[in-house]
Order: structure tokens, then sequence, then C-alpha cells
């Protein structure tokens, strides 16, 4: 059965110091193209999980993050830069000030401690990210968090496929049933052909040789002849099932058999001739739309 590449993926890893959560996000595309938009995996593994990801989902475009939660009684590192940089900033300001200054004059030290407490309580001063989050001890909880949320996009990935399965299939046996119809009028636009143009002719009153005309008229519909489109659409429309049952990854193959049945459908449409073939002509090239969007989600 045949795989959307659109999926989703979560998985937790309960760690020592807290909660790391990994979400995995994928839509389509040509090819693979994996961003990692996390800074807490470490670098010597990040070449470990586009591997995983590459074998894993092979196609589209893949969205991986990694979402950290200390625990209530994780330790967290503070920024001393952080801290210089508001300390100076604000303690400028507070002597700047003429009133606060002469009002508190000769207790700075109290004053120093009351703003670098207040400093403290700001969030962007605790620098999380400077912590080891993932680490070689606890690489093996976080690496069966990648797989199973990897397993998770693909069990996803194969609720959408089977949707489109069902959709893309329907669609082409449409098109099958159409090309019927169009073969049914296919008499009927022979003769109403035949009887036009030898209307037109006596209209004009003219003598013509028989057999002369009769040639003529031959080459003519020769050139209105639609059998080998109706015949390759048909081959192209099996082609299209035969590999969307039989091969795992058949999105790209897929575009271009889709891009041989337009052909055949749009030849017919400009020999048609006939107002009944163009109309179902129409209805075939929206079946096609609909398939060629639908089959561009198709890994």
């Amino acid at each position: 059965m045949i795989k959307s590449m659109t999926g989703y993926g979560k998985a937790e890893a309960a760690l020592e110091t807290g909660k790391l959560t990994i979400e995995i996000k994928t839509l389509n595309g040509k090819n693979s193209d994996a961003n990692i938009k996390t800074q807490l995996l470490p670098k010597e593994k990040e070449l470990l999980v586009r591997q995983k990801i590459a074998e894993s989902l092979q196609r589209g475009t893949i969205d991986f993050y990694m979402i950290w939660e200390p625990g209530a009684g994780a330790a967290r590192k503070i920024n001393p830069d952080m801290v210089k940089e508001y300390f100076t900033q604000m303690k400028e300001i507070r002597n700047n000030l003429t009133s606060y200054r002469a009002a508190n004059f000769g207790d700075q030290a109290r004053m120093d401690n009351e703003l670098l407490a207040g400093i403290m309580r700001f969030q962007d001063v605790m620098d999380s990210s400077r912590q080891d989050v993932v680490t070689e001890e606890n690489w093996p909880l976080v690496e069966k968090a990648v797989d199973q949320a990897l397993a998770a996009v693909n069990d996803y990935r194969d609720r959408e496929g089977a949707v489109l399965y069902s959709d893309v299939t329907s669609r082409v046996r449409t098109i099958m049933e159409l090309e019927d119809e169009v073969e049914k009028l296919e008499e009927e636009r022979i003769s109403a052909v035949r009887e036009r143009l030898q209307r037109n002719l006596a209209e004009l009153q003219q003598k013509v040789d028989p057999s002369r005309f009769e040639q003529e008229m031959v080459f003519y519909l020769e050139k209105l002849d639609i059998n080998e489109e109706k015949v390759r659409l048909r081959q192209h429309c099996r082609y299209f099932l035969d590999t969307i049952d039989g091969e795992p990854y058949p999105g790209k193959k897929l575009g271009f058999i889709i891009q041989e049945m337009g052909r055949e459908i749009n030849t017919t449409g400009s020999k048609a001739n006939h107002a009944g073939i163009q109309k179902l002509v129409v209805r075939m090239k929206d079946e096609l739309e609909k398939i060629r969007e639908q089959s561009m989600n198709i890994l």
C-alpha cells in the first residue's frame, strides 16, 4: 500500500533531569529535505539522526524538533554574561537618577544586592540551553524516542496513503469509463462528419468525382481518428494501476504516467470534432487534474 508524504509523529523520553519530547512533521517534496530545528541535539549525533530519517521516511520536507521541559528539581545554569550585562545597564540607569542616588547614598551594597536579586528573576538569565540535555549516558533513551517518533510518522503516512490510494485509483477507473463513453460516440461522430461534408458540397452545387471524393473523405477522417489515443490512454491507465499496486514508493513514476495520460486526453480533445466527446474530454481532464494534485503527495 502506498504512503503519503504528509505525516506527524511524537514521542517522549523521560530523563533524570526532565522530559524530552521529539516531534517530526513531514510534507511533500521532490527529494529528502531534513531540517533539524533544535540546538539540543549534539553535533556528533546529528548525522546519525539524519541517517535514521532518510532510511525511515525516504522523501519529503521533514522538520525535526526537540522540546525540553526541565523537571521540578532540575538544576539550571545561570548565564553570567547576561547577568553582568543587565547589572551594568541597570546600575548605570539607577546612578543617573539624581533623586534615587541622593536618597540611597551610603547604602551601595544593599542597593546592588536588591538589583541583583531583581535581575535573577529574569527568565533569560537562566540559561537552560547551555546544559547538556542529551548526553552519552541518556542517549539510548533519546534514540529510542527518535525511533518511536519515526514509527509514528510512518503510521500516519500509512493512514493518509490509504485515503490517497482510494481516491486516485477510483479517478483513474472513472477516466477509463469515460473513454468507453467516447468509444460509443465514435460511429456517430464519423457519420456526422461525413454528412456535414456531403451537405456542404451539395450546397455548393458542384459536381465531383465520387471516387475522388471518397478518397479525400478517407484522408480527412484519418486525421480525426482517435483510435491510437484510446488504446494508449487505456494502456497508461492500466500501467498507473499496476505501478501503484506493485511498487513501494511509486510517487515519481506516477507523475510521469500522468503526463502521458494527459497527452492522450489532450490529443483526443483536439481531434474530437464532436460536442459529446468534447464534454467527455473535459470531464477526463478534470479527473486527471485531481489525480495530479493528489499524486504529488504520494511517496
